[in-house]
């Protein structure tokens, strides 16, 4: 397992996570019910869609393959598994540790720093 940061965008896991937000995350850990997780979301009408935070609430088996049922918190304001259904358990990338305080926001952007 890696650590490393993602970026929050969109309003979709407001309140917990606001746009902008910077998040640690452990790449190749197992999603449990109710965690963060940062997974590749299946392609739209529009085409290909980014990385999304999205809450893994519960998992099942489609197909005899393992899925999460991947939720907003703000479903009002984003797309999650009511739209493109269940996502394999191998396109959750990311399981969300921690919030990084908005302090920290401004050194990790600093030049030199992704």
């Amino acid at each position: 397992m890696r650590i490393g940061l993602a970026r929050v965008t969109g309003r979709s896991m407001e309140p917990t996570l606001r746009h902008g937000d910077r998040v640690l995350v452990l790449h190749g850990a197992r999603p449990r019910p109710g965690r963060l997780v940062v997974a590749r979301l299946p392609d739209g009408p529009a085409g290909p869609r980014p990385l999304g935070v999205k809450r893994a609430t519960h998992r099942r088996v489609v197909a005899g393959e393992l899925c999460w049922w991947l939720s907003s918190d703000a479903p009002e304001r984003g797309t999650d598994s009511r739209t493109f259904g269940p996502v394999p358990q191998g396109e959750v990338v990311a399981v969300v540790v921690v919030r990084l305080p908005r302090s920290l926001h401004l050194a990790a952007e600093a030049p030199g720093n992704p």
